[in-house]
């Protein structure tokens, strides 16, 4: 594409309806620094460009961390979210005891700001305060933010686990894939529309490995990969990724009720694309990660600190454990904004038992789920304040606040939850919310609630409740809901372990659980099609004058058949017959041959792929 048409699509860009304040923002400001640099070398130049004889007006620029923020990392990076990076001069750091802080600034790959990273950390309890002068608009801003600076804690390792001793019956195994031992599932009600999709889970906490794990609606294997231990995967879910569907997941360690490790992309071959890491001296926890269309992630931290937690019973001296979202821009991994929970909920709101000990962490707050709104604010969830939190993007500032002990509304019957997970907005403004009740238990079930907001008259108001039939299930942890095409509801239960599909209607439409004590944190059902980079593996035993030959290949879902080749040696093979799919591994019965090798088949009979060649 020439540069006069790279100048015409910005220019275009430019001239398109808003969508929504953040997107439209983001869109354009991603365009106007296109213009930038192709039509000239200052601002002017784009003025030119677009026939305009005046300079526009500043867009508005989010700093983190925040103003106010009462414990920002040591290693914190200053984000500048709003206007290219291009455009900020004069920028200014100063610790109140380790001075004045020289740094470089990068730029963000969406051309919507940059980070400032200090050349050394901030000083433990210390302020710093943040100047900077954005330029080339209507008039010069002059911005800033001033915060305070924590002093980390390193949570101990945990202590390990005796695994637990895999059977026939808590345990997949196969002969193909020996190294492959995912814990056992059992479908108690066939799904009853097979067209929806494949089940998307991570199983945990049983026999066998744990991984990210993909499941036919039979409960048959279509694709696992298996983590090494301690080591664990939560929320494998598919989302989009630079216009093409991405699988994505976390990983890492379980430490104190939430995860240390990195969100994980990898593309419908299975092949790795990305790898996000929170920024500023965190750890990517595993309760969320939220890719958008514009190149960037939406993920939860945790950030283990001390603190004086004197104003509510707890040690002057004591442990608190921080929650905080944090934007991150995909391709350069830098923080774009970012939002902790102690700088705008009151320690008070907790539900959780406050220890008088100093040796006692308080997780006060527990963050378990964020859903970017498309106009620019988050939706945040809390267990532990059994609250969900509108957070404007612009400010950091909470508009309102659902449940909890100073809720925004008044909850009508129903309405109410407890140690909750997975809220989101429905496109209607509805609020659907996998009410835990638990743990510990205020009630006898978990739940899933549909709750309808008025945001003038301040009411909740229960639209729609989904229990399990027959017996109640009360969810200690986790748990999430995914509305389907079709109406339906697909819910994970979490602890609980159980996988469960309800019509519009309430109406079990199909169900699965995992062999106790295996769970997995959330599951959700999509039509899933794909061809691994990796050849169908093979295994061949054979007794006498015959032969089985077993086949699979972990992550195909357009295998129909298995033709199966033998011969005297590895180049001289001949066909000796074709089988049809009998899920993820098939066993087939020929004659014993020295060599064997496997074809995996389409359902019009054209060749997918093939094994190496074998020894029998």
């Amino acid at each position: 594409m020439t540069r006069d048409e790279l100048t015409h699509r910005a220019t275009q860009q430019l001239a398109q309806p808003s969508a929504g304040p953040a997107a439209a923002l983001r869109g354009r400001l991603a365009a106007l620094c296109a213009l930038v640099v192709l039509s000239a070398p200052s601002v002017l130049g784009v003025h030119a460009a677009l026939g305009a004889t005046a300079a526009p007006s500043a867009p508005a620029v989010v700093l983190s961390p925040l103003n106010g923020t009462p414990d920002a990392d040591p290693s914190s990076q200053i984000s500048f979210l709003g206007a290219p990076a291009s455009h900020l001069r004069d920028i200014v750091v100063t610790g109140s005891r380790s001075g004045a802080h020289a740094g470089r600034l990068l730029y963000y790959s969406t051309h919507t700001g940059g980070s400032f990273l200090p050349a050394h950390p901030f000083t433990p309890g210390e302020t710093v305060t943040v100047s900077a002068s954005l330029v080339g608009y209507a008039s010069t801003v002059q911005l800033g933010t001033k915060f305070t600076v924590s002093s980390p804690y390193t949570l101990p390792d945990p202590k390990p686990q005796p695994p637990i001793a895999a059977t026939s019956t808590n345990v997949m195994r196969f002969h193909s894939r020996g190294d492959l031992v995912p814990p056992a599932v059992s479908v108690t009600t066939a799904a009853a529309d097979s067209a929806l999709g494949d089940i998307f889970v991570s199983p945990d906490a049983g026999a066998g490995q744990s991984g990210p794990e993909i499941l036919a609606p039979s409960g048959a294997l279509v694709w696992f990969d298996p983590l090494p231990s301690p080591m664990t995967a939560f929320d494998l879910d598919v989302q989009s990724y630079r216009g093409a569907p991405v699988l994505t997941w976390w990983q890492g360690d379980i430490i104190g009720g939430h995860g240390q490790g990195e969100d994980v992309i990898e593309s419908s071959r299975y092949t790795p694309v990305a790898t996000v890491h929170a920024g500023n001296g965190l750890w990517a926890d595993l309760h969320d990660f939220v890719v958008t269309a514009q190149g960037t992630a939406w993920i939860t931290a945790f950030a283990p600190q001390h603190a004086n937690l004197s104003s509510v019973g707890g040690a002057a001296d004591g442990l608190i454990d921080d929650s905080v979202v944090q934007e991150i821009d995909i391709r350069t991994g830098l923080v774009m904004f970012q939002w902790d929970a102690l700088g705008h909920v009151p320690l008070a709101d907790t539900f959780r038992h406050i220890s008088p000990s100093p040796q006692d962490m308080l997780d006060y707050f527990h963050v378990n789920s964020v859903d970017p709104l498309p106009d620019g604010d988050l939706l945040i969830s809390s267990r532990n304040t059994w609250a969900a939190y509108l957070v404007s993007e612009a400010t950091g500032g909470v508009l309102w606040t659902l449940g909890g002990k100073q809720s925004s509304f008044t909850a009508g019957p129903g309405a109410k939850f407890a140690w909750q997970h997975d809220v989101e907005e429905l496109p209607d403004g509805t609020i659907t919310v996998f009410d835990n009740e638990a743990a510990p238990a205020v009630s006898t079930q978990s739940r899933i609630l549909d709750i309808a907001i008025d945001t003038t008259a301040r009411t909740a108001t229960l639209v729609r409740e989904v229990t399990y039939p027959g017996k109640p299930i009360l969810a200690a942890s986790q748990g999430d809901i995914q509305p389907l095409a079709n109406g339906d509801l697909f819910v994970g239960w979490g602890q609980a372990g159980e996988v469960s599909e309800f019509s519009a209607a309430g109406a079990l439409t199909f169900d699965m659980h995992f062999v106790a004590p295996a769970n997995s944190y959330r599951a959700y059902r999509y039509a899933w099609n794909a061809q691994p980079v990796t050849v169908p593996a093979i295994a061949a035993v054979a007794s006498g004058a015959s032969m089985t030959v077993y086949a699979s290949w972990n992550g195909a879902t357009g295998v129909a058949s298995w033709r199966v080749l033998t011969g005297a040696s590895a180049t001289r093979l001949a066909t000796v017959g074709t089988f049809a799919s009998q899920g993820f591994e098939t066993s087939m019965a020929v004659k014993s041959a020295p060599y064997v090798e496997v074809q995996a088949l389409a359902a019009n009979g054209s060749p997918l792929s093939s094994s190496h060649v074998v020894k029998a």
